[in-house]
């Protein structure tokens, strides 16, 4: 647990800091940092007939995974006083003051050398430089020009995140094809109303940090309508794999079935929003890509063993 707490006399509770092995995890954003993993690895997969290899699967994952826990750690850093203000992020270790800036700069320097590092000489340079490239994209064109200055960060910052397939790709093929990008046009256009869900339950959040979130910039109605029809851009997107001959039936079966679950969600985030429904609707987001990248692995494997 990244806090612990301890009752004092009186019924008082007081929160005690984390163990600094958690204050570090939880500044590489673990969860997120495990979704950027999983479609590095879907990527890697899809580059080839065969199977990669454990040790290049192993090697390129490790050297994204440290690399994008620096983008993050960094992210934290350079936030730290907006996260102070938000409930969702007031606990972070950057936000409490509980590691100094030098701290969280040695260690991102720490884990974003030795990603690099791994990609570099135990992957290819390619993979290096396109991860290095999202990291500086992240970590400081998103976090520091973008985020605090316009209402359509999500958007233009949203290729940084869309990059894993890429990546994973690039890892074992040492090319980025048409295939790669399609993928990485799917994560692009899932981003805005992924994120757009969170934001809109957490608006007040958002309006006590500062940052021009677009529920708050330009209201709750025009926020879901644009949900929505980046959610109907997304299920095109979705169908571009089968459309180019990358996948077969049992893809464009799983992500039809995919996309008219997500669909319904953004429609009600539409028409008939209540934080509820944006909640289940971010939620929903989040199983929504796993299982569409599952369906497109497992329809490249199906596809192989009938050939």
């Amino acid at each position: 647990m990244p806090n612990s707490h301890t009752a004092l006399g009186g019924g008082a509770v007081r929160v005690l800091p984390a163990s600094r092995f958690a204050q570090y995890w939880t500044l590489t954003k673990p969860r997120v940092t495990l979704l950027t993993v999983f479609c590095a690895v879907i990527g890697s997969l899809l580059a080839t007939d065969g199977f990669p290899g454990w040790g290049l699967l192993f090697w390129s994952a490790s050297g994204i995974w440290l690399l994008a826990g620096a983008a993050f750690a960094v992210n934290c850093l350079i936030e730290a006083e907006v996260d102070a203000r938000m409930a969702r992020t007031a606990r972070r270790a950057t936000a409490r003051g509980e590691l100094t800036s030098a701290q969280t700069i040695g260690f991102s320097a720490l884990i974003g050398g030795a990603g690099a590092a791994a990609l570099y000489w135990m992957v290819n340079p390619l993979t290096m430089w396109l991860t290095l490239a999202t990291f500086i994209g992240y970590a400081f064109v998103y976090t520091i020009l973008l985020k605090p200055n316009t209402p359509q960060n999500i958007v233009i910052g949203g290729l940084a995140g869309a990059m894993p397939p890429a990546l994973g790709w690039a890892a074992v093929a040492g090319e980025v094809p048409l295939q790669a990008w399609l993928l990485v046009l799917v994560i692009f256009l899932w981003t805005p109303p992924h994120f757009w869900a969170l934001a809109m339950y957490r608006r007040e959040d958002y309006a006590r940090s500062g940052l021009p979130m677009l529920p708050v910039t330009h209201g709750m109605d025009h926020t879901g309508r644009m949900v929505w029809r980046y959610s109907i851009a997304l299920a095109l997107g979705a169908a571009l794999p089968w459309v180019v001959g990358m996948s077969g039936a049992l893809y464009l079966a799983a992500a039809t079935a995919l996309n008219a679950v997500f669909l319904r969600h953004a429609w009600l985030v539409h028409r008939r929003y209540s934080d509820q429904v944006a909640r289940k609707a971010f939620a929903w987001s989040v199983i929504y890509l796993a299982l569409l990248f599952a369906a497109l692995l497992a329809d490249h494997y199906v596809a192989r063993i009938a050939g």
